[in-house]
């Protein structure tokens, strides 16, 4: 993590954004779940979202936004979810908890939490059944799409009103990392 922070400080001059949204799902009950999947839950989904919120800490510009991400199901508490749900619960406290130790910095730390989305992670493994009973709870009657998770974070962003260049750093789950620019 410190690299990918020192090149997008080199490269860019700063940081001004971190968007957390690497994340796996592997669903299965509670005393179904091995050691193994319950450690890559936390690995992925938990440490690392701390390790980039650590170094976003020391190194986020004043005037810097955090976007964590995180999930609705953390309320719906479903079963087979338990160890996903754990994890991003524990996000969304790591980010109540780094918005109040950010206090005079002028950054805003901030999670989403999209409903069921149509992504392999969502899909994996479930039935047509399954995946339509979800998308009828949502109250669109429909699965989100990943662009309307994408359009969030650009919107998050307009309403904090970052200049015309935002800088990101975006771990993911399936590259290590990688750093990129977005022009509003």
């Amino acid at each position: 993590m410190r690299r990918m922070f020192d090149t997008a400080e080199t490269t860019f001059g700063g940081i001004d954004v971190l968007v957390n949204n690497a994340g796996i799902m592997a669903l299965a009950p509670i005393a179904d779940t091995d050691d193994a999947s319950f450690d890559r839950h936390i690995a992925v989904n938990l440490k690392g979202t701390f390790n980039t919120l650590r170094e976003a800490a020391k190194r986020l510009r004043s005037g810097g936004r955090v976007i964590n991400f995180s999930t609705s199901v953390v309320g719906l508490l479903m079963p087979s979810y338990g160890v996903y749900v754990a994890t991003k619960a524990a996000v969304e406290a790591l980010t109540s908890v780094l918005a109040k130790e950010l206090r005079g910095r002028n950054i805003t730390v901030n999670a989403v939490a999209p409903g069921p989305t149509a992504t392999d992670l969502f899909l994996k493994g479930k039935s047509q059944e399954v995946v339509d009973r979800m998308a009828k709870m949502a109250p669109l009657e429909r699965l989100g799409q990943p662009s309307d998770v994408a359009n969030v974070s650009p919107f998050l962003l307009d309403l904090m009103r970052l200049g015309s260049m935002a800088k990101c750093c975006v771990p993911t789950a399936e590259s290590s990392e990688r750093i990129f620019t977005s022009r509003r």
